[in-house]
């Protein structure tokens, strides 16, 4: 369902993320680790086709986010560290305005921003203008924005951040359901405790580099040994890769 081939990002002298090669399968929630400047946003950012790759591509459910960008970005949904979101709309209004950037009209439209409103607890708050919502509830907002084409591929940039206990385990739940129904889910994350709990594959990339990459149980083959913590094998595998 995502495809990276030796997808590469040079800012000058500055390899940000180098020769990545990866592949996710449908219905896969992929934990994205890595210290701070590691090379997680600048990915993201790649995938998305916010940047565009020094050389190599990736592909989102097959199609080539260089040759048919438009293709790839209407195949994903995206919720950036730091969501932009239009203040000064109501709920609906935004949610609405966002479903008309990926084609959904009218009754559609309605229908479908109404829906996610509910089902992320918004319903309530619908009519409200954006500037009014909590942290939290601007960022259950980007997420139907995301949602609201029904995207097969989900990229979240540290979605937990600023979340309080009962939205983020609200959160991790709507994530596992989404995978369980089909959704692959690319999710960047400093909380290792998160990545061990709901994700299905876990991948480690250190000065632009992917240094390790499966289910936890492999990378406690690979570094850290049965029922170590995923703590405890990211912290070993960073310390054999700065030797």
């Amino acid at each position: 369902m995502i495809r990276c081939e030796r997808l590469t990002m040079r800012f000058g002298d500055v390899v940000a993320v180098d020769r990545l090669d990866l592949e996710i399968a449908e219905g896969t929630i992929f934990g994205f680790l890595g210290r701070n400047g590691a090379g997680k946003t600048t990915t993201i950012r790649l995938l998305v086709g916010l940047l565009v790759p020094t050389s190599g591509t990736a592909l989102l459910a097959g199609h080539d986010i260089r040759r048919t960008p438009e293709a790839a970005k209407a195949v994903t949904g995206y919720v950036p560290d730091r969501p932009y979101l239009y203040d000064r709309l109501t709920g609906y209004e935004h949610l609405e305005f966002v479903a008309g950037l990926y084609g959904l009209q009218g009754r559609e439209a309605r229908s479908r921003a109404r829906q996610l409103l509910d089902e992320l607890g918004l319903g309530a708050q619908a009519g409200d203008l954006v500037e009014t919502y909590s942290h939290g509830m601007k960022q259950r907002l980007a997420l139907a924005g995301a949602l609201i084409h029904r995207p097969p591929i989900l990229v979240l940039d540290e979605p937990m951040v600023g979340l309080d206990p009962e939205s983020a385990r609200d959160l991790r739940r709507r994530l596992r359901a989404l995978a369980a129904a089909g959704t692959t889910v690319f999710l960047s994350t400093h909380s290792l405790a998160v990545a061990e709990e709901i994700a299905d594959r876990i991948g480690i990339v250190d000065r632009g580099r992917l240094v390790a990459a499966g289910t936890l149980r492999e990378l406690q083959a690979y570094e850290g040994g049965p029922g170590a913590s995923l703590e405890d094998v990211f912290l070993a595998i960073l310390a054999r890769e700065a030797v």
